[in-house]
């Protein structure tokens, strides 16, 4: 099922497949929902819940975002992590949902994080893959002012021509070259939404601190040729006191649950068992 539901004035879309185990995906930027798919597929006994981030996919960007947080470019608008956990919080309010296991990829998981710190009686489980609890460093938050400036002189294309490739492991891209294609046909921001995002992103508190109050099971996934979210940034997940199983593929990159969607399906399932449907 494809649906729309509300959350602060903005339209947002979603989709609902499956039966059994309640499980909300949270994809990265700047892709959409599709980007879980090929996982969903292959996790039997999952209700997969796959919603399009605000300003991402179908779903809508909010009128009322923020400026000023970001302190080198003051005048940009942020969709924070705030904002985008109210809204998945509002989803499960839709779907009539107490609770559920999330999943969550780079942006994904930071909006994770702040779900847990804001309403931890409805998260049953949380899995972070290609995703950190680190707050941006100097060189990112340069390389984010320096995007926001490139997106409003040039537009986003060739941006997201390059970002795909940065973003997709080697190993993928030799295997399989039209996963670049398809994963490019799913960046369809405006240039308003993605300079939102990135100052969101910028703004992201430190989550570290965060890992110490989990005390539900965490399952950690990072890919061994992320740069993004290295496996040795992800490895704080293991101080989660609730319990955390953590992996590495060699070979995937910051899009690894794409790359590798039965690999992660994989992991993925044994981990799903624990929790009763």
């Amino acid at each position: 099922m494809n649906d729309f539901y509300l959350s602060s004035g903005a339209r947002l879309g979603f989709s609902d497949i499956g039966l059994g185990l309640p499980v909300v995906f949270l994809h990265p930027t700047p892709l959409d929902r599709d980007f879980w798919r090929p996982v969903a597929k292959h996790l039997p006994n999952v209700r997969a819940v796959l919603p399009d981030l605000s300003g991402h996919g179908v779903s809508e960007l909010g009128t009322d975002l923020p400026e000023g947080l970001f302190a080198r470019v003051p005048e940009a608008p942020a969709l924070t992590m705030a904002q985008l956990a109210a809204d998945v919080l509002c989803l499960l309010d839709h779907l009539r949902l107490s609770s559920a296991v999330f999943a969550g990829c780079s942006i994904g998981g930071y909006v994770l994080m702040e779900i847990w710190r804001t309403a931890p009686e409805r998260v049953r489980g949380l899995a972070f893959i290609c995703s950190k609890p680190q707050p941006d460093a100097e060189p990112n938050l340069v390389k984010r002012a320096e995007n926001i400036d490139r997106a409003k002189r040039e537009g986003l294309h060739r941006l997201f021509d390059e970002m795909v490739v940065d973003l997709t492991g080697e190993a993928a891209r030799q295997d399989r070259p039209a996963i670049i294609s398809e994963l490019r046909s799913h960046m369809t921001l405006s240039v308003k939404a993605f300079i939102a995002v990135q100052a969101g992103l910028a703004t992201r508190p430190d989550s570290v601190p965060t890992l110490a109050t989990m005390q539900v099971p965490v399952l950690a996934i990072a890919g061994g040729a992320d740069a993004s979210a290295p496996a040795a940034d992800m490895q704080a997940f293991q101080q989660a006191p609730g319990g955390s199983t953590f992996h590495t593929l060699p070979v995937a990159g910051h899009f690894a649950a794409y790359e590798q969607p039965r690999t992660l399906a994989a992991l993925l399932n044994p981990w799903l068992r624990q929790f009763p449907a």
